[in-house]
């Protein structure tokens, strides 16, 4: 896909498939404290770096896929409606110039999190364990290419009612320079995700309850804790 891939023209019932995550990430960098909206309700400062953690390959699933509760955790488990950034070329230290080059395209992003465990040892943070559980990645439903990152907006509904809805632009470091900042000594690989942070409205998942994570121009995600 990263490669040049050509259509072959076959055409094949939607009923009749399983559709994957888009991609297959090495990593999901995800963002922390990135939208502006949310540090002001939350009282948080405006970080001078971006903040982020990563979720395994183990985690990612596509859309309809469940969200299962890992057998260890009986506490709360949150949805984050997220715009995804799917690189498309390995690279390492990229100008903020030449970042477009890079970049595959967009899709969206629901960063399943497992609140509680994240703050379990006062000793130390567990952003790893919290958000990297088996099922905690759901992406899709495609790869948006051709888009303005900047003049798009995430919506989130819960069981159909908007619980999220907030414009790129309310990010503190916008898409292109994530990529630019998050490159530096870290090398990127085609189909690895970069979830940009989420705003204000991210609740606990309900059991059988959809959550749908919907950005015009790339489609909706998905997907529901499993009951």
């Amino acid at each position: 896909m990263f490669a040049g891939a050509r259509a072959t023209g076959e055409h094949v019932a939607l009923e009749a498939v399983e559709v994957l995550a888009p991609c297959e990430p090495t990593k999901m960098i995800g963002l922390w404290n990135n939208l502006r909206a949310a540090a002001d309700k939350q009282g948080w400062g405006i970080p001078a770096e971006p903040l982020y953690f990563l979720k395994p390959p183990s985690c990612f699933v596509g859309p309809d896929a469940p969200v299962v509760r890992p057998a260890s955790y009986a506490g709360r488990i949150l949805y984050e409606g997220e715009l995804g950034i799917v690189i498309g070329k390995r690279c390492i230290d990229v100008a903020l110039d030449d970042v477009d080059d890079v970049i595959f395209g967009y899709t969206c992003v629901n960063d399943v999190t497992a609140l509680e465990l994240i703050t379990e040892d006062a000793s130390f943070a567990q952003w790893c364990r919290g958000k990297g559980f088996d099922t905690f990645g759901a992406l899709g439903p495609v790869i948006a290419t051709g888009v303005d990152p900047d003049a798009l907006q995430v919506r989130t509904l819960v069981g159909g009612k908007v619980r999220q809805d907030y414009p790129v632009s309310d990010m503190v470091f916008s898409p292109r320079q994530l990529v630019s900042l998050l490159s530096r000594g870290m090398t990127l690989v085609p189909g690895d995700v970069i979830a940009c942070g989420t705003s204000t409205g991210a609740m606990p998942m309900r059991a059988g309850v959809p959550i749908e994570v919907d950005i015009d121009g790339i489609g909706v995600l998905r997907n529901c804790l499993a009951e």
